[in-house]
């Protein structure tokens, strides 16, 4: 039980230091101090670009680098396509959960089911890009 205590420990650890900035990591690795300190931050960050925008709908950069040149059209067939797998899985899984000993044993429980399962969230995602694209004129 001490073992797992302490390999608890260490992944806790391990886990929260991923979400310290770099910078500031190396510039407190000689340091030693527990008296708050004032830094000055840089605002400026080497590869960000301002997503902000006015109005109802953003702009097509906030889709990314392949998106943004896709037309509303090919999103909007995508988020139906997606749609569709994801309740063509939702209908299977239900139909086999129906099976006599499926809940008992999980029989009624596919890999390809719950894979076919995430369309549900792309079909959002790509249904929300197709309207900024269509806001925007493509």
């Amino acid at each position: 039980m001490a073992k797992f205590t302490l390999l608890l420990l260490a992944a806790i650890v391990a886990i929260s230091s991923a979400f310290v900035p770099a910078a500031r990591t190396a510039a407190r690795v000689n340091q030693v101090s527990f008296a708050p300190k004032i830094e000055e931050r840089s605002t400026s960050l080497f590869m960000a670009e301002d997503m902000t925008w006015e109005g109802e709908y953003p702009p097509s950069k906030v889709l990314g680098p392949i998106m943004s040149k896709m037309p509303s059209g090919v999103l909007a067939v995508i988020s139906m396509l997606s749609l569709g797998v994801c309740i063509y899985s939702c209908v299977q899984s239900g139909l086999l959960l129906r099976e006599p000993g499926a809940i008992e044993n999980g029989s009624w429980v596919k890999w390809y089911y719950i894979v076919e399962g995430f369309g549900g969230p792309l079909a959002w995602g790509t249904h929300v890009a197709s309207w900024i694209q269509r806001k925007n004129g493509m």
